[in-house]
């Protein structure tokens, strides 16, 4: 995490040696993709995730995103094996990944052919490329190299050879463990990124180790940055303005955390699973200082039994996991339906069916969400839309939880869990922890069912108070909490815990649109999307074009005002991140198509024809990709 408390415009540092880059004047951009892309262990994350809070500390917009192989430990030198960091470093706010890739840092020729197998880098890209393998001991290795070398240059690509295991052995004896630093000193220079912030990241980056690795470390910095300044012919300049009030640099996970401590809970249970574990790491370091806990159960079921149980004792606890983790809590989620337990379930949504692919994202476990369970299991599901947002809806979703009793769903995915963002610092209000304990006596004929006719709430009764004992479990049950199998009481109880979810949605206000209230297409999103969107909306308005977007950061109960929104528009479709049937496949009509989950939910709550389009590649969709589709969808 870092913070930034920046005012001013900035310039090029001065005062630098002449040299090929100095002579240059900077060329002044708007925004510019970078990768740093390696083998894994190479730690090319980490040297993207300190350009991206550099450039944010000196008032550039930023958003990074993890690039994440498949397989946790791929082999060395993969096409499938690129791990790294791409970091999108913009004059203004910046609220998604962008398109293609402007600049590459290539630690071996493998990991950047499967980058350009992938379709992300922008013709005529500059690639940095390691050089260490033209001269390889190994002829198949020095083979693949050359041969993959002149196949990206014929292709278009400007390519510098990089000595950089050389130049680094002259400083460490393990160049593999100090490369990504110099690197990182060449992106200083070459976008003219202030050296003291990068020396401070190292500093925050590796304070806990000796200081010698410190030392080390920054002395490759220095070295990447001279040697860029004496070496390449060229460098960039992006405008950037600091921010006059304090910022964060977070990824979603650490953000969903700190919205934990900021909520007033005081227990997370969980099982480590990707995406989600970094979460709880984090909750790991920091959450005893608020006299919170973190439980790691011995499995999934276990941590949300763990969680129902805590919060039956007291307050809210939240349990984290993705999505087979999540499939696992479902039996234990229905008890605190049944029990009508406080519960907030975050779940980082990541590929799937089964193990899927676990480091790659996905929005699939919406219905999951919604409809999990046995029985009919009602839940709140919300769905923050940026980082920013993952910090402020745990803090909404415990407030929901203890209101209205209810399991409260949280879903993230894997593309906001590892991107970086700055956002303003929060400051923090008393009104977002819980308040205390109530352990005064229950008063007398109280029940601990007394569910309201209108609004199906009911008190809760904390284990404890005064005249206030009762049994509770998993079976159904009337007012006073005693086992009821009488046909009439349990559809009383099912119509109760209905209710709540109606009562929520009378108190949630319609979802802004953005853009014009009217016009020839509305795209309706939700969770990680918003970015992407927002901007293909934002590029198509500059056109002429009339299109709109609305967010959902509810799913369940949908808030109002959705369909008069919609009316306002010729067309409507989503944009998601699960699976929607191609309606261009020979086979799929309007008979069997299957369509993706928001526009499911769309068309069955307000009839109205809502098209849909996806894409599960398992990364994040582009806004230029959403830009074609929109424009499609306008020329039918």
């Amino acid at each position: 995490m870092n913070e930034t408390t920046t005012q001013t415009t900035l310039e090029r540092p001065a005062g630098k040696a002449a040299s090929p880059a100095a002579k240059k004047t900077p060329v002044r951009l708007q925004e510019h993709i970078i990768e740093i892309i390696s083998d894994s262990g190479e730690g090319a994350q980490k040297c993207g995730q300190s350009l991206g809070a550099i450039a944010a500390q000196m008032g550039n917009g930023i958003w990074t995103t993890e690039i994440i192989p498949a397989e946790i430990r791929p082999p060395a030198r993969s096409v499938a094996g690129a791990s790294g960091n791409r970091i999108r470093i913009g004059a203004g706010y910046i609220t998604n990944g962008g398109d293609e890739t402007d600049l590459v840092v290539a630690f071996n020729e493998q990991v950047l052919l499967g980058r350009v197998r992938a379709k992300e880098l922008k013709p005529g890209c500059i690639i940095l490329l390691e050089s260490m393998w033209r001269t390889s001991d190994d002829p198949k290795i020095a083979a693949s190299y050359l041969e993959t070398y002149a196949r990206v240059v014929a292709a278009g690509y400007k390519v510098y050879e990089i000595p950089m295991e050389a130049e680094c052995r002259t400083l460490v004896s393990d160049p593999r463990r100090g490369k990504n630093m110099f690197a990182l000193g060449m992106l200083c220079q070459l976008y003219s990124l202030d050296l003291k912030l990068a020396a401070d990241q190292i500093v925050l980056a590796f304070g806990k180790k000796d200081q010698s690795v410190v030392d080390a470390n920054i002395r490759l910095l220095e070295a990447g940055q001279k040697w860029a300044e004496a070496n390449l012919d060229f460098c960039y300049s992006i405008p950037a303005v600091r921010s006059t009030e304090p910022q964060l640099v977070v990824n979603g996970n650490t953000a969903l955390a700190l919205g934990v401590l900021a909520s007033g809970m005081e227990i997370c249970a969980m099982y480590p699973i990707t995406p989600a574990t970094s979460a709880s790491h984090y909750l790991s370091e920091v959450f005893e200082n608020v006299g919170g806990i973190v439980h790691q159960a011995e499995d999934e079921i276990a941590a949300c039994a763990f969680a129902i149980g805590a919060s039956y004792a007291s307050k809210c606890t939240v349990t984290i996991t993705s999505g087979p983790g999540y499939s696992l809590k479902q039996e234990a989620i229905g008890l605190a339906v049944m029990g009508e337990i406080p519960l907030v379930v975050v779940n980082v949504q990541r590929g799937g069916p089964s193990t899927g692919q676990p480091t790659k994202m996905e929005q699939g476990d919406l219905m999951a969400a919604i409809f999990g369970s046995h029985g009919d299991a009602p839940k709140v599901v919300m769905a923050p839309g940026t980082i920013e947002e993952c910090f402020y809806s745990i803090i909404t979703a415990r407030k929901i939880a203890e209101t209205f009793n209810m399991v409260v769903v949280v879903l993230t995915d894997a593309g906001l869990a590892t991107s970086q963002q700055p956002f303003r610092r929060p400051q923090f209000n008393d009104s977002w922890l819980a308040p205390p304990v109530d352990q005064s006596p229950v008063p007398a004929g109280a029940r601990p069912y007394d569910w309201d006719e209108n609004t199906g709430l009911a008190r809760r009764f904390i284990p404890g108070q005064p005249g206030g004992m009762h049994t509770l479990t998993g079976l159904a049950h009337d007012r006073d909490s005693h086992v009821a199998y009488d046909a009439e009481i349990n559809e009383q109880t099912l119509r109760f815990r209905s209710l709540k979810l109606a009562a929520l949605q009378k108190t949630l206000k319609a979802p802004p649109v953005f853009g014009d209230p009217e016009g020839d297409l509305l795209v309706v999103g939700w969770g990680s999307t918003k970015g992407a969107i927002e901007e293909a909306v934002t590029t198509l308005r500059a056109e002429g074009h009339k299109v709109s977007s609305m967010h959902l950061q509810f799913l369940q109960p949908l808030p109002p005002g959705i369909k008069e929104i919609m009316q306002g528009f010729k067309q409507v479709m989503t944009i998601e991140s699960n699976w929607s049937d191609r309606p261009e496949d020979q086979i799929i009509d309007e008979s069997n198509r299957r369509y993706s989950s928001v526009a499911i939910l769309l068309r069955a709550r307000y009839l109205v024809d809502v098209d849909c389009w996806s894409e599960v590649k398992g990364q994040p969709i582009k806004p230029g990709t959403i830009r074609r589709v929109m424009l499609k969808k306008l020329n039918k």
